[in-house]
């Protein structure tokens, strides 16, 4: 973390106890919980009692807080004993939880007063604020870090409310969570804000609902998403897409079941690691399988179902296929997480002499398809290795482990990758290079990766028959170019605010008679469209035109053929772009030629 990033991690952090603070002023019956700071800005978990809190709240609460940062409060780091910390704490079941935790590693708690440490802690003496009332200090249970006073903070704004178990697990109660943010400067705040209006209006589940793509169903499941026909359209192009860049780099397609033995996870590793997330599945006929987490296990057996010699490899599998975890179910939303998860995955088998040049193409195999769609530049890229204080979180070698990381650093170099290394953040199996794009928000995330694993394949007992008849273990890269679709189609409708390009629009031309009597014409229209495999519908309803274009606006259609009398008599069509551009008459022939130039070439403009 930047320097920057650690003073507004710091002043966000004091922010959220502020909040704390002024919640207690205002309902002194609330239970406070946790509240930590985010990467966009706090929240503060509480249990409410008998009170009811809404967003309608927010500016006598914010009101409030700013008394706290007017008065200028110094922040207090103590030391206590967890005897003299649950003192402190007595009436509050949660933080004792916490002391639960905390006296398990030490003997001592460390606290924050938001004011002076006072010398009678059971009857602190309060100071006086701006306006000349007294506030008395405030203590929290807290690590920190903070800043020096409340007076530093600059810039802040509750922003939403909602439900939140405690510690995340749906046994627990429903304590009441309010969101909240921090900047150094009002400039800076204001800019967060507007970007924050952007985000809601290009929100995923709002556009995905009003564009018809996908659908939740309480009878089905939340986390289960269901693809209308439009989405499906847009899922399959991808999926055509992704495909067509891995052939060329001598990926074969392979398909794989949804279950298998536990067997497997257990030898893979996953079920150890992720026995929480695992979907278990059984039968009244005895039937005890898993919902598989991975795919990798899956193409492990592919590979082991023959003999392979040195002169196979690398063998290069790719497959689009569903995995399933057990997500917390507070952390379910959207498509950003879901149950079912459909992802684009693939792996290599190779010998050790061929790995770089895997990675190279996989590498390239992720610019190429990041390219299309506008977002390559819009990155930057994770050297993810392990946590060298922690070998016991990893599976394999430790020379393994340093010919991998040794490999992915070389290639980070080569192909001017920049890479950063991240400790810690490798795989269960092996190191990646992890690419991180920005949501509408700013917001980082990880879709495409590309992983080196000298591990697995010795697990699973794997091997090929060198020069010499030895036995030896490949080498299993690991990459996910798409990565999730629900993931990576949340991000495409955010960034292209559902405006997809021509390629990817789920219909390319909406056909617009002006009135009835042109309906046999944009018939004919909309049937040569077809045959030339162009996406199309025809809105023939007794509406102006006005109104029908309005409507293939909303639906974010690229192009618009509007007909009336003189387009019937000529032959011809009006074209209009989604923007409202009039592009004036043109013959269909010529409509036709241009549009498929750029579906084929795969143009983001029209």
């Amino acid at each position: 973390m930047s320097e920057s990033n650690d003073h507004l991690h710091a002043l966000r952090h004091t922010t959220e106890h502020v909040l704390t603070q002024a919640m207690y002023k205002l309902y002194p019956e609330i239970q406070a919980a946790m509240g930590p700071a985010t990467k966009d800005g706090f929240y503060f978990d509480f249990d409410p009692g008998e009170h009811k809190i809404y967003e309608t709240d927010f500016p006598k609460i914010e009101a409030e807080m700013q008394k706290i940062v007017d008065t200028d409060l110094p922040l207090n780091k103590e030391g206590v004993s967890i005897k003299e910390a649950r003192q402190l704490f007595k009436d509050n079941p949660y933080k004792q939880e916490w002391l639960d935790d905390i006296s398990q590693e030490s003997d001592t708690a460390t606290i924050y007063w938001t004011g002076s440490i006072p010398s009678d802690k059971s009857c602190p003496e309060p100071v006086e604020e701006a306006s000349g009332k007294p506030v008395e200090p405030f203590v929290d249970l807290c690590a920190g870090p903070h800043i020096k006073s409340t007076g530093k903070i600059k810039a802040f704004k509750l922003l939403s409310i909602a439900g939140a178990y405690w510690r995340g697990d749906e046994n627990n109660k429903m304590l009441t969570r309010i969101y909240g943010t921090a900047f150094d400067s009002r400039k800076k705040l204001k800019e967060y804000l507007e970007l924050r209006e952007e985000a809601k209006k290009r929100d995923h589940r709002k556009l995905g609902k009003q564009l018809d793509l996908f659908c939740f169903s309480e009878l089905v499941g939340p986390g289960l998403p269901l693809y209308t026909p439009k989405g499906t359209i847009i899922i399959e192009e991808l999926q055509k897409h992704i495909e067509s860049v891995c052939r060329k780099y001598g990926f074969e397609k392979v398909i794989t079941p949804h279950i298998a033995k536990a067997e497997l996870y257990e030898l893979s590793g996953h079920a150890n690691k992720f026995n929480e997330e695992l979907f278990q599945v059984s039968s009244p006929r005895g039937h005890q399988f898993v919902m598989k987490p991975v795919q990798c296990p899956h193409q492990t057996q592919i590979y082991a179902s023959k003999t392979r010699s040195y002169r196979d490899l690398p063998l290069r599998y790719m497959e689009s296929n569903h995995q399933y975890r057990a997500e917390k179910s507070g952390e379910v939303g959207g498509l950003n997480r879901v149950y079912a998860i459909n992802v684009e995955d693939g792996h290599s088998f190779c010998r050790v002499d061929q790995v770089k040049a895997e990675v190279i193409g996989m590498v390239n195999i992720i610019k190429d398809f990041y390219n299309v769609l506008g977002l390559w530049g819009n990155h930057w890229v994770s050297l993810s290795v392990r946590d060298y204080d922690h070998p016991e979180n990893y599976i394999g070698l430790p020379e393994d482990w340093d010919k991998c990381e040794n490999m992915l650093e070389e290639v980070s170099k080569e192909m001017k990758l920049d890479a950063k290394k991240m400790e810690g953040e490798a795989a269960l199996y092996g190191p990646k290079l992890d690419f991180m794009f920005k949501d509408t928000l700013g917001n980082e995330i990880q879709i495409p990766t590309v992983q080196v694993d000298f591990a697995s394949p010795k697990r699973f007992g794997l091997f090929y028959i060198d020069e010499n008849g030895e036995q030896i273990p490949p080498v299993m890269v690991h990459r996910a170019v798409l990565g999730s679709y629900e993931r990576l189609l949340a991000l495409l409708i955010e960034h292209f605010d559902g405006a997809f390009p021509p390629w990817l629009s789920p219909v390319q031309i909406k056909v617009i008679p002006i009135s009835k009597e042109q309906n046999d014409y944009a018939k004919q229209i909309y049937q040569e469209l077809k045959e030339n495999n162009i996406r199309c519908e025809t809105d023939s309803r007794d509406e102006t035109m006005q109104a029908k274009i309005r409507n293939a606006q909303l639906e974010k259609v690229p192009y618009m053929l509007i007909v009336g009398n003189k387009e019937t008599e000529n032959n011809t069509v009006c074209v209009r772009l989604r923007s409202g551009e009039n592009l004036g008459e043109q013959t269909l022939r010529e409509l036709i030629g241009h549009v498929k130039k750029g579906i084929e070439s795969k143009s983001l403009k029209l």
